[in-house]
């Protein structure tokens, strides 16, 4: 099966790796991918594990009838191996009843104790 994430690669090669737990993310685009990814399977923890403990909600409940069907990743600023910051521009499209929707968010990322979390998204329209 396809990764949700968009990169054409097999899911167990791609995001299931993180979304187990059996390594996490080496740049801040893989975290987002595979951020996107906890969504479509429901992985509500490692979703609150990626999260900056700054910013991150004490509960976190996703909508049990959105479905998410797409993810196109924008642009990338930095938030490579070697960086501390990093920002990923996506497009991730859902349907809710029925009708699809789009989520255009810039997202922030930093390392935090060595790995790569998300600190905060900004909405664009």
């Amino acid at each position: 099966m396809n990764c949700h994430c968009g990169t054409g690669k097999d899911f167990d090669l791609c995001c299931r790796r993180f979304l187990c737990g059996d390594s996490w993310p080496e740049t801040a685009e893989e975290l987002m991918r595979a951020r996107y990814s906890a969504y479509v399977e429901s992985e509500e923890q490692f979703l609150l594990d990626s999260w900056h403990p700054l910013t991150c909600p004490l509960h976190l409940t996703l909508v049990k009838n959105q479905r998410w069907v797409g993810l196109e990743v924008l642009v990338v600023t930095l938030g490579g191996r070697k960086d501390l910051t990093g920002t990923v521009e996506f497009v991730a499209k859902f349907k809710v009843s029925g009708k699809v929707e789009k989520l255009h968010e810039v997202s922030e990322f930093v390392r935090e104790k060595g790995q790569w979390v998300y600190l905060a998204g900004k909405l664009k329209n």
